[in-house]
């Protein structure tokens, strides 16, 4: 194996420093150091890479093309460095991370409300929620728990069911005719605003009600249902999406549904972890805040 590049962090601060302030005698006062030390770190560190970093021009600094190069590369590892320090520095000895994936919308409009009250209850558990568009390996622990839409089949995880939904068409007040609708038809003449996850979504609920409508496939294509919400909300047109997804928009009299037929969806809602986690107390006791939430027993209380 060959020998790796890897140049000191002192290094790596007083060349950024360096080419931040356009010299070593300011970056030297910045850092706690002597110029001499500023300027002998950064010379090792061309020697190391083989090029000039600097241009030393009538005792000006000025950065070579490797220099800008390195440098955009450099402030990347130091940011990264800092943000991992404070992540460690803002926890206790006693705290554990808890690593929660879940679908953008989702996680946004269900999840985030519902988790009122864990922190105080769970002191020492500190929740780490990332947002997750794309199937990953939940058993090589790229996240503890996980959130997923579908039939409830995960390899090498334990699955268990939180509820279904009903999907509603919704669109801005404005959007629609000053007057009722008179079929579900008459929705085709507005934009039909697709989600990327649910291609089926429109044609699958305008067939259940025996209607053939040849552009259910058309429009514009969003990522996840937020997007697809806030098109919405924006006119852009009519959004097919889980009921429980837009509560708030449609108390409020932000959205309305045009056709009041709700479909009920092939998939339901799951929270997965890896089978040999549920003994693991960090996720015992978030499995056992969801389901209270819910309204369901935990699986494994009359195994324990």
């Amino acid at each position: 194996m060959s020998k790796r590049l890897l140049p000191s962090m002192a290094a790596l601060q007083c060349f950024e420093s360096a080419a931040r302030h356009m010299s070593f005698t300011r970056a030297a006062e910045e850092l706690h150091l002597t110029q001499s030390a500023v300027s002998k770190q950064v010379a090792q560190l061309e020697d190391m890479l083989q090029h000039l970093l600097f241009h030393r021009v009538r005792r000006r600094l000025q950065l070579t093309p490797a220099g800008e190069l390195y440098l955009a590369e450099v402030n990347k590892i130091l940011t990264q460095v800092d943000i991992s320090s404070r992540y460690i520095l803002s926890y206790g000895g006693a705290t554990e991370v808890l690593r929660v994936a879940t679908q953008p919308t989702f996680g946004a409009r269900w999840l985030i409300p519902n988790l009122k009250g864990f922190s105080r209850q769970n002191p020492s558990i500190h929740l780490d929620i990332r947002n997750e568009l794309e199937p990953f390996d939940l058993v090589q622990a790229k996240a503890d728990v996980a959130f997923f839409y579908g039939q409830g089949s995960w390899p090498g995880a334990t699955c268990i069911e939180l509820f279904g939904e009903d999907v509603v068409p919704v669109c801005a007040p404005d959007l629609l005719p000053g007057r009722p609708l008179e079929s579900a038809a008459e929705l085709a003449d507005l934009v039909l605003l697709q989600c990327t996850s649910r291609p089926e979504a429109w044609h699958e609920w305008f067939e259940e009600q025996g209607i053939d409508h040849e552009h259910s496939y058309h429009g514009p294509r969003f990522d996840t249902f937020y997007m697809c919400i806030r098109a919405a909300q924006s006119g852009c047109g009519v959004a097919l999406v889980p009921h429980f997804l837009v509560e708030d928009e449609l108390a409020e009299g932000k959205l309305v549904i045009p056709w009041k037929h709700h479909k009920p969806s092939q998939g339901r809602h799951f929270l997965a972890f890896a089978e040999t986690s549920i003994d693991i107390p960090k996720v015992r006791a978030f499995v056992d805040w969801v389901l209270e939430r819910v309204g369901k027993p935990n699986p494994y209380d009359a195994a324990s």
